[in-house]
């Protein structure tokens, strides 16, 4: 669904604006540009740390990297690493961590300080207390992005203005955390479930 706004894949039907424009109108690049996303499994490429996150912009400062380290909680393990932001990635990423190699991804995104910003899962890999301080990081920071969230950690969705319950592909619910508690089973099986685990 997410990749409607990009259009990797173009409506059928109705439509999708941003900031009042429909996304037909824009042009592709600019488009591009203006969306940032990040996968549950990014790709990193061979290079330094610092390249890979000015990929997202590649004029970028190095406050302006710094920046988004810290907003992805990166910086602090960046500079663990034997040569901080030049430390060289072997392909794929491969000498870095699941998370490590998540929050780095997130960074190259938030560097570009897109209008809309889609997380798929993206934080997975990261324990529960990383993935809180970078979404208060992302609310500080991002003031006039859209943010999507796609997970299944409902803690992550009680901190969302809205949400969005599919089921077998279908739209079965889309409120506020609080109206979804009050009214979707789904909603509520999810939220029982979880506090299950963490017992």
């Amino acid at each position: 669904m997410v990749q409607l706004i990009p259009r990797l894949y173009d409506i059928a039907s109705g439509q999708i604006t941003i900031d009042g424009v429909e996304i037909q109108d824009y042009n592709l690049d600019e488009l591009h540009h203006g969306v940032g996303m990040v996968l549950q499994k990014n790709v990193l490429f061979s290079g330094t740390v610092i390249e890979n996150i000015r990929w997202g912009k590649e004029d970028a400062t190095m406050e302006e990297v710094i920046e988004a380290a810290k907003a992805a909680d990166a910086h602090d393990f960046i500079l663990a690493l034997p040569d901080g932001y030049n430390t060289m990635l072997e392909r794929g990423g491969s000498n870095v961590s699941g998370g490590q190699k998540q929050r780095l991804c997130i960074a190259r995104a938030l560097i570009r300080k897109p209008k809309v910003l889609i997380l798929d899962d993206s934080t997975s890999a990261v324990d529960t207390d990383t993935e809180l301080r970078i979404r208060t990081n992302l609310n500080r920071i991002l003031d006039n992005t859209t943010l999507f969230i796609i997970t299944q950690r409902i803690n992550t969705m009680q901190s969302a203005d809205r949400v969005m319950i599919l089921d077998d592909g279908e739209i079965v619910g889309f409120d506020t955390p609080e109206r979804l508690m009050e009214r979707s089973e789904i909603y509520r099986e999810i939220y029982s479930s979880q506090q299950l685990t963490l017992q």
